[in-house]
């Protein structure tokens, strides 16, 4: 089901049911991961949410075809729908996989993980709730591990789930395939006084941008087959 969001700043009113788990997943592309995760666990709710409108179709199309009515999908920016739109501490799960590293350092701005994500992160978490982060670039995942989430009382790191093939998303599945080695970490949020988000102020030039550019190999490029859609 393709969500539609009838207020944008407030959480949304889809057809979840509070009293079941909720999973996310940044940048969800057509599904693969988190479409099987739904039909894996019919007792939980999976949220996934994607720029890239052909991408949208796919993941709805897939869920049709599968007969799944656990598995949405939203189109929309990922830090405004964890500011704005998710319920507090109602995910139990997040994953963050393959996200565009924005390589160069005039752009590190419009990357998702910075200080702004994880005070939302954290916000939208259970009391040991978990994030699920895994790249192939390595300068990005040093950042994430070695400055991002430091930098945070917050979350403690512990070991990322395993995933086998038949859980690996569309990317990691083309990435794998070049021999490209592949880098993963998870935290979980700790317990601490909660807090509520004031209306974010960011400037165009610092929003992070996930989904636009694609890394393929070492060139990033725009996936002009789901642009195209």
């Amino acid at each position: 089901m393709i969500l539609t969001v009838t207020d944008p700043c407030r959480p949304l009113p889809m057809a979840l049911d509070a009293s079941r788990p909720l999973e996310v997943e940044v940048g969800c592309g057509k599904g693969r991961f988190l479409t099987a995760r739904a039909a894996a666990h019919p007792e939980a709710d999976f949220l996934g949410i994607e720029r890239m409108l052909g991408r949208v179709h796919s993941f709805d199309e897939k869920c049709r075809r599968l007969k799944l009515s656990n598995a949405h999908v939203l189109r929309l920016e990922a830090l405004y729908t964890f500011w704005y739109l998710l319920p507090a501490h109602g995910v139990r799960t997040v994953y963050v996989f393959f996200p565009d590293p924005w390589p160069k350092k005039k752009h590190h701005s419009h990357r998702l993980f910075g200080p702004l994500f994880l005070k939302a992160l954290w916000k939208r978490l259970t009391e040991g709730g978990r994030i699920e982060f895994a790249t192939d670039h390595e300068e990005y995942f040093r950042f994430v591990t070695e400055e991002c989430f430091p930098s945070s009382a917050a979350f403690r790191r512990v070991e990322p789930m395993a995933r086998g093939p038949e859980s690996w998303t569309e990317f990691e599945t083309r990435f794998r395939g070049q021999g490209l080695p592949i880098f993963s970490a998870a935290w979980e949020a700790c317990a601490g006084d909660d807090y509520e988000l004031e209306p974010m102020k960011v400037a165009p030039e610092d929003e992070p941008r996930e989904g636009i550019p694609r890394r393929i190999g070492k060139r990033y490029v725009e996936d002009v087959e789901d642009s195209a859609q």
